[in-house]
């Protein structure tokens, strides 16, 4: 028989020796910047798998300051698999960033320049956050069963949110002072919270595109997400540096004549210090003979600007909401803008009623890429005419044009 004072003395020496085997992975990664176009805020995400440990903390640090990162569990397995930081590099120059991942301790805390949030209507106010929810087919759209209508991201510029519907519609809330807001005001800010200085719902969408929806296509007009086994919307990712939601529609049938039904995953990420927001959108399978259809909404009276490979631009004001709902909104103005890399432009489509269309494909692959950008005339640091709003936009396009190289992971 064991006695009591062996036992206890053996738990401890376990103990001391399992304290002792922490398990950590040192490494450097390189930004490398070969064109003229400074880089303030480029999203370097670094898989985890590889690197033999089952990581609880990280830190990363550039010449000796350390730089706020992130760790995510992106395939919702219990186990982290992705770590993000922002990285800053100068035209023409390179730089190293130390990175230490280990299998202990606790996740450093930074402040929190993303957020993004998904939540059941409560009456008794009581929040209930979700992170995840599907409706199969048949069941009632989802749009009025959410707050707000869909799962919600930001960033200290802007905030979004994906209608819950066949839609899919990305909406706009634009923003006063660069700040979060969305877990005060969940996109429907109070009159307080508004004298206060908060942010406001900025666009009215409708069935449009809204900003940078994809929809299918079926030759002649862009067709909603209606034929499908089922939809799944997720907040993968909060916190500070990005945040990331993912919405995934199974068994879709799309308007492309013949082709079979597909499964489409489509991810939208925000990240710390940067206006865009990212989307990538990948199939379960190749999709040549497919054609989808996205783009911006046609805002009332808005003067469009375009360089004809990818880049397109509005300016202009209409109410945020339809107009019969007016009372108590006032007339918006905004600048939307979506670029699309020039392999997955099918054609750009003249302005109709609604939209600023583009048909796309993924060229014979399985995936889609493109980012989308937006300002509100009301932020005090920010953009107030068309002009300026061209012209940044220009320079945006300079920047993604010039992608800087990461090397080391």
């Amino acid at each position: 028989m064991i006695k009591p004072l062996t036992l206890l003395l053996a738990l401890a020496l376990a103990g001391t020796a399992a304290a002792q085997t922490r398990h950590t992975a040192a490494f450097t990664v390189q930004v490398v910047n070969d064109g003229a176009v400074a880089h303030e805020a480029v999203p370097v995400v670094i898989a985890l798998q590889k690197y033999g440990v089952d990581v609880h903390t990280a830190l990363v640090t550039c010449g000796g300051s350390e730089v706020p990162c992130q760790i995510d569990d992106m395939d919702r397995d219990g186990r982290p698999d992705e770590l993000c930081f922002m990285a800053q590099v100068g035209p023409r120059t390179t730089r190293s960033y130390a990175v230490t991942i280990a299998d202990s301790g606790q996740p450093r805390s930074y402040t929190p320049r993303t957020y993004a949030e998904m939540m059941l209507p409560n009456k008794g106010n009581r929040k209930i956050y979700i992170s995840e929810l599907t409706v199969d087919r048949g069941s009632a759209s989802a749009f009025n069963a959410v707050v707000p209508h869909g799962p919600a991201f930001e960033n200290e510029y802007g905030a979004y949110r994906i209608y819950f519907d066949h839609r899919q519609t990305v909406d706009l809330y634009g923003k006063v002072n660069r700040q979060l807001e969305l877990r005060q005001t969940h996109f429907y800010p109070s009159a307080q919270q508004l004298r206060a200085g908060s942010g406001d719902d900025v666009l009215w969408v409708g069935d449009s595109f809204g900003l940078g929806a994809l929809r299918g296509w079926d030759g002649r007009h862009p067709t909603m997400i209606d034929s499908l086994a089922r939809r799944t919307m997720r907040v993968l990712a909060s916190g500070p540096v990005r945040a990331v939601v993912e919405v995934v529609n199974t068994g879709w049938q799309t308007a492309s004549a013949g082709q079979p039904p597909v499964n489409m995953t489509t991810r939208y990420a925000v990240y710390a210090g940067r206006r865009d927001v990212e989307v990538n959108v990948s199939f379960d399978r190749p999709t040549a003979g497919y054609e989808f259809a996205t783009g911006l909404v046609n805002v009332k009276g808005s003067e469009e600007y375009s360089d004809h490979h990818g880049l397109r631009a509005c300016w202009g004001t209409d109410w945020p909401v339809a107009e019969r709902d007016s009372v108590g909104h006032k007339r918006e103005t905004v600048g939307l803008a979506i670029s699309i890399p020039r392999r997955y432009v099918v054609r750009e489509l003249p302005a109709d009623r609604d939209n600023y269309p583009f048909v796309v494909s993924t060229a014979g692959g399985s995936r889609l890429h493109y980012w989308l950008n937006f300002a509100s005339a009301n932020e005090t640091r920010g953009y107030h005419s068309a002009r300026e709003w061209f012209a940044y936009l220009r320079q945006w396009q300079r920047q993604l044009d010039s992608p800087v190289r990461i090397s080391g992971l």
